[in-house]
């Protein structure tokens, strides 16, 4: 006679999770790296990529694409939260946030990153419960969130570390 005992074990949730969030555009690029522990969240490190408006688009993707392959391998994130692709007025800045937003997703999957996206009404209903909020609330609301004693400057950085913290307060939704 056989007997098949099934066990089941309770594995235990992640202790912490890296987040890079990134807030992509073609001139600056904004990130913020954060990290989640239960329900804290605390900034690792937040800043922008900057290109030359001088250079030519393919070397601006490129500084972009070599600057997040060192963002990757330094806070070896859990996963990367990124802003969609909202409707724009002017088509060719569209364009032009499309091409660094391709950038940034082929630089995560190469890098084995699993990629969270989300539209800005999505980031602003999670950082101050309002879909439609001004940028200052948000960035105020970021600054009280992450126990900051300023808010996080320049804007890019700022808006990179709404959209980590988005991640970080929705993700058990999805």
């Amino acid at each position: 006679m056989i007997v098949l005992i099934t066990i089941t074990l309770m594995l235990e949730p992640k202790e912490r999770e890296i987040i890079l969030g990134i807030d992509p555009g073609l001139a600056i690029t904004g990130f913020g790296v954060i990290v989640k522990k239960n329900k804290n969240v605390k900034v690792l490190a937040s800043g922008c990529i900057r290109t030359s408006p001088r250079a030519d688009s393919g070397e601006r993707l490129h500084k972009i694409q070599k600057e997040l392959k060192k963002l990757i391998r330094k806070f070896k994130p859990d996963i990367l939260a990124t802003e969609e692709i909202f409707f724009a007025k002017n088509a060719k800045t569209a364009l032009k946030v499309g091409e660094a937003r391709g950038i940034i997703l082929l630089s995560a999957y190469s890098a084995n990153v699993p990629v969270k996206e989300f539209s800005p009404l999505q980031v602003k209903q999670a950082i101050t419960g309002y879909g439609r909020a001004e940028k200052k609330q948000m960035q105020k609301m970021v600054k009280v969130l992450l126990n900051l004693k300023d808010i996080p400057r320049p804007d890019d950085a700022a808006d990179a570390l709404a959209i980590a913290i988005c991640y970080a307060q929705t993700k058990k939704y999805f």
